[in-house]
């Protein structure tokens, strides 16, 4: 690549001030800056950063190779065809829109326009997860929690498109085998669709997945564990850590500090415990900088559309499952 990608940012708000921080650190992307509806805190973010403040979503386009779309969800749409059919790549945060049906017409739009389109489901750039990957073979059950305090900003949409979107995307990224049954519980506390929801998957290759979010916590908890033959796997996305717990056939006699399960005439096994290292790192910046590169190297990129997309219609199957329970 010759020069930097151009690329605008559109939104600044919370999460758009952090994306416009990290887009400056990529060296594969050149910030032209960005547009926010809003003129008074448009003019407040551009003093505070020294960044161009587009008048319009169209000059920004003008002046982009790219655009990264960090607005709420109900806006995902509009911003992105246009961006597409301006032939811009697109960056677009989860979810990736406010309905499938909108989310399936994007898609089309993006193989129309031969534009590489990533979604944010940045959990999967989580160091944590990064570092277990490696040990994740056809998990049968899977169990998530992902609770947080009460925030106003996420109330715009169901906890479901909320908070377990990310941990949707990361159970389909990681269970390749179609869906076969969902089942779902969920309450609304404080707002008008459900603040706490349960989801139970089931896959046609026999694996479960067991599903909490909740945005009326008192604390915070981001986990995930994972069982499989001779493993168990814990990811803590918020701590960013992970644990293995596995087993392996045992030859020869044990080590003084091995711990030893006898089978009979099935031989012996040695549990082992790991604790992979965790590389530092930021998942935004890590996510951005693989759009860029996609774009660069001319790739499909890591977190596509398609992935968006299918996240997006577990997600309202879900949602109808709660829907259903309110009488």
């Amino acid at each position: 690549m010759e020069k930097p990608l151009s690329i605008g940012l559109v939104g600044a708000g919370h999460l758009g001030k952090i994306h416009l921080k990290q887009l400056q650190d990529i060296p594969l992307f050149s910030l032209v800056g960005f547009y926010d509806e809003d003129p008074e805190a448009a003019a407040a973010v551009s003093k505070d950063t020294g960044l161009h403040a587009f008048s319009s979503f169209d000059e920004l386009l003008s002046a982009s190779t790219c655009v990264d779309i960090v607005v709420p969800t109900v806006h995902h749409f509009t911003l992105a065809s246009r961006a597409m059919k301006a032939g811009k790549h697109v960056f677009i945060e989860k979810p990736l829109t406010a309905t499938v049906d909108e989310a399936k017409a994007l898609l089309l739009l993006a193989k129309e326009a031969s534009v590489k389109v990533q979604v944010g489901h940045v959990e999967r750039y989580n160091p944590a997860f990064v570092s277990a990957l490696p040990y994740l073979h056809s998990p049968r059950f899977i169990e998530i929690h992902r609770l947080a305090q009460f925030n106003p900003r996420g109330t715009d949409v169901s906890v479901v498109l909320d908070l377990m979107i990310h941990d949707i995307d990361i159970i389909l990224s990681v269970i390749k085998s179609p869906v076969k049954n969902i089942h779902a519980s969920g309450v609304s506390v404080v707002s008008d669709t459900p603040d706490i929801a349960n989801a139970r998957i089931e896959f046609h290759d026999g694996c479960v997945a067991n599903l909490t979010a909740s945005r009326i916590s008192m604390k915070n908890m981001r986990k995930a564990r994972f069982f499989q033959r001779d493993a168990y796997i814990a990811v803590d996305f918020l701590k960013r850590k992970s644990e293995i717990i596995r087993m392996e056939n045992l030859e020869g006699d044990p080590g003084d500090f091995d711990m030893v399960i006898e089978l009979g005439a099935k031989g012996r096994k040695r549990i082992v415990f790991e604790m992979p290292e965790v590389h530092e790192g930021n998942a935004i910046r890590d996510e951005l900088s693989a759009f860029a590169k996609a774009i660069a190297e001319n790739k499909a990129t890591e977190v596509g559309i398609e992935d968006g997309v299918k996240a997006m219609e577990i997600a309202f199957q879900i949602i109808e499952k709660l829907e259903a329970l309110i009488v």
